[in-house]
């Protein structure tokens, strides 16, 4: 099959996301600001013109898109969908993806894979092709729910390491005579993942909601297991009339006993991981290098005599 063939198939094959990945971003500041200064002005009588003055993605792909996504949800289980919505959470993402963007995009990466196997097979109907079309088919189906999972790991992960440091900030601002509320404010300045939630939760707590329930949603939205057992000790300590700053300080130390043995762990664990590298890549060549000149030498001495 000529490479031409080939790359015509993957080019038709991969014009679909990157044709929807270009539409379906955000609008540029311009744009933004243009439609927020037309809110609140009189509408035209000319519905045409107006439907034309909008851009590609409101008058063609977003109805699209949408329609693609009822048909998904309709065919998806609810618990599937709270679940997709957990790792949007996790990852925070939440601003710039929904679960209704999320099935929209596996179904066109889908399609998408679909037609290039499609492609192939009518081009080298073969069963190694059909393999690896499928192959293909499904990476790009489960692409959406990878990148979550890594964005989520990820960001856990920094907010893991944020946490003793965001404790002792705390702590040192309540001990100062600031107030829990006061201290967690003049964290949420800063920049990160934590200091981001730490900010939404006291603007949920400014919103009326209470303070424990505040706190249950932020564990919803990291999934931290340090971060819960604060919450939970903070709770208890809330309820009983303990000083907050000692629970802030025993908590900040428990943290980073915790960080530090994760460390130590991974570190021993370490030698472990190294020995199949050891084995299979490094011993090889240093046999040949040592072992090669004295076995060439014993050959060749075999073959004189």
């Amino acid at each position: 099959m000529s490479p031409i063939v080939i790359l015509g198939a993957l080019a038709l094959g991969t014009s679909i996301p990157l044709a929807w990945w270009a539409l379906s971003g955000a609008r540029d500041e311009r744009a933004q600001a243009t439609g927020n200064l037309r809110m609140g002005t009189p509408s035209t009588a000319n519905l045409r013109e107006a439907r034309l003055a909008e851009s590609a993605q409101d008058r063609v792909l977003s109805p699209m898109m949408s329609g693609l996504a009822g048909r998904a949800r309709r065919w998806t289980p609810s618990g599937l969908r709270d679940s997709v919505e957990q790792r949007i959470q996790l990852a925070g993402l939440g601003e710039d993806w929904t679960p209704d963007r999320v099935f929209a995009s596996k179904a066109v990466l889908g399609i998408a894979g679909a037609t290039m196997t499609f492609l192939l097979i009518l081009l080298t109907p073969s069963l190694k092709v059909l393999l690896i079309g499928l192959a293909i088919t499904a990476l790009l189906f489960f692409l959406p729910d990878v990148r979550l999972q890594s964005k989520g790991a990820d960001r856990q992960q920094v907010i893991e390491n944020q946490l003793a440091d965001v404790l002792d900030q705390i702590t040192v601002c309540v001990e100062a005579g600031l107030s829990f509320d006061n201290a967690v404010l003049r964290v949420a300045r800063g920049s990160g993942p934590l200091p981001e939630e730490l900010g939404r939760t006291l603007q949920d707590v400014q919103l009326g909601m209470p303070r424990s329930a505040a706190l249950e949603r932020l564990l919803e939205r990291t999934d931290v297991s340090d971060l819960r057992s604060f919450v939970h000790a903070f709770n208890q300590a809330e309820k009983y009339g303990i000083p907050i700053a000692q629970i802030l300080r025993v908590q900040s130390t428990e943290i980073r006993t915790k960080r530090r043995q994760r460390a130590e762990e991974r570190a021993l664990k370490l030698p472990v991981k190294l020995v199949f590298p050891v084995v299979l890549c490094i011993l090889p060549a240093l046999f040949v290098v040592v072992a090669g000149p004295a076995a060439i030498r014993v050959a060749e001495s075999f073959s004189t005599t």
